[in-house]
């Protein structure tokens, strides 16, 4: 009798490459503790967290310590990067080492209690098994879902209100670990210029150059902008553990200082960048918006001037669409698909209410181009595109 093991060994040599890897994170752990604290330290029980970026992320037991720490803690270890210059851990590692500096009730996110360069790991607060921001929206609790979003966009005011003048501190503790600080956000620039020819080649939409040229000077607006902060970039709901302390941010693996208004253009285009983005019942973005800005007039009171705030947005938010769209427009396929209909639906969505919003504020050349654009969307992936509702408020 012959016996396939084929699959079992195929197995075998996945779990112990998995065990490897668990082990070598709490190795690398203990040395970066040992280092911080100066006594070797003991770590067991890894349970794996399954991070979605290149680290591997584990929970572990604090088996035997002379000091006083938390029962159990997070480990990030990373591989090496492929691109030094857009290194997750230094981004990550200096992104934590800013808010741990901070006072406890400054730092929304979890505390950095050790680190070391070399092994390229993490070491961290565990924030325990607290549901995430896109656990409330999946519920079916509207009122808890409204609240979280009201508590998370309070939570990025008060992150950016924080960081503001926090620039410098952040760039060099970049340098110290061999990043690159970056003044300038290139996307918005380069969808500006990529955009016209992807419309035109995929929905048959022309861009006036007039359009083109409003949306080059929105773009570097962004970079000249005095707003800047740190911002986690990655704002995706599944990085936001709600604990009974509030919203904690997680995951800075592209953490960086930059104009805190491309973030508030994911409130009004919500979360546009994650694959999982649908729609927020009328006026929950505007109300997040609110929320926001009532965290951070005390630091640019700037922004307590209407004209300035809806102009500042309008130019965050046409970068925000522009951008998302050069990112996957050629990309998505027929109308027969399900996964590209979804999407479709939500460019489409954003489109129009960037329509909707730049007519509001008389831009009437980029009303009338994203009105067209989001027509022309309908048209190719539809009919009867409509963006769901998030499970909480339907």
């Amino acid at each position: 009798m012959h016996v396939d093991t084929s699959a079992h060994d195929d197995e075998r040599v996945d779990g112990e490459s998995h065990d490897n890897a668990l082990a070598a994170a709490l190795d690398a752990a203990e040395l970066a503790l040992a280092n911080r604290f100066g006594s070797a330290i003991t770590l067991s029980k890894p349970e794996d967290l399954a991070g979605s970026g290149p680290a591997v992320v584990v929970r572990a037991t604090v088996a035997s310590s002379p000091f006083s720490l938390p029962r159990t803690l997070v480990i990030k270890h990373y591989p090496q990067p492929d691109d030094e210059a857009s290194d997750p851990f230094a981004a990550e590692a200096v992104s934590y080492q800013l808010f741990t500096a901070l006072t406890s009730e400054d730092r929304m996110c979890p505390e950095l209690l050790g680190h070391d360069v070399t092994h390229r790991v993490l070491v961290l607060s565990d924030l325990g098994s607290a549901p995430t921001l896109a656990d409330k929206l999946r519920t079916g609790d509207a009122r808890s879902a409204e609240g979280t979003l009201l508590s998370w966009a309070r939570a990025l005011g008060r992150m950016h209100a924080t960081t503001a003048h926090r620039e410098a501190d952040f760039n060099a503790l970049l340098r110290r670990f061999g990043g690159q600080p970056a003044r300038e956000d290139t996307e918005a620039a380069d969808a500006a210029d990529q955009l016209p020819g992807v419309l035109a080649d995929v929905l048959g939409v022309e861009t006036p150059d007039a359009v083109a040229e409003q949306v080059t000077v929105a773009s570097r607006r962004l970079n000249d902008g005095e707003y800047r902060a740190f911002s986690p970039v990655d704002l995706a709901p599944e990085n936001n553990l709600v604990t009974s302390d509030g919203v904690q941010f997680l995951d800075f693996e592209h953490g960086r200082v930059r104009n805190a208004m491309i973030d508030v253009a994911h409130l009004r285009v919500p979360f546009a960048f994650w694959r999982g983005a649908l729609a927020l019942p009328a006026g929950m973005s505007e109300a997040m918006i609110a929320a926001w800005r009532a965290e951070v007039i005390g630091i640019w009171p700037r922004l307590a001037d209407d004209d300035e705030f809806t102009g500042a947005l309008l130019d965050s938010h046409i970068a925000c669409v522009w951008t998302q769209t050069a990112r996957e427009l050629s990309g998505l396929g027929d109308a027969n698909d399900t996964g590209s209909t979804s999407r479709a639906a939500a460019l489409e969505s954003w489109w129009r209410e960037l329509a909707a919003r730049a007519e509001q504020l008389h831009a009437d050349q980029i009303a009338e181009h994203a009105a067209s654009v989001a027509a022309a969307i309908e048209q190719r992936f539809g009919p009867g595109l409509e963006l769901a509702l998030y499970p909480a408020f339907r």
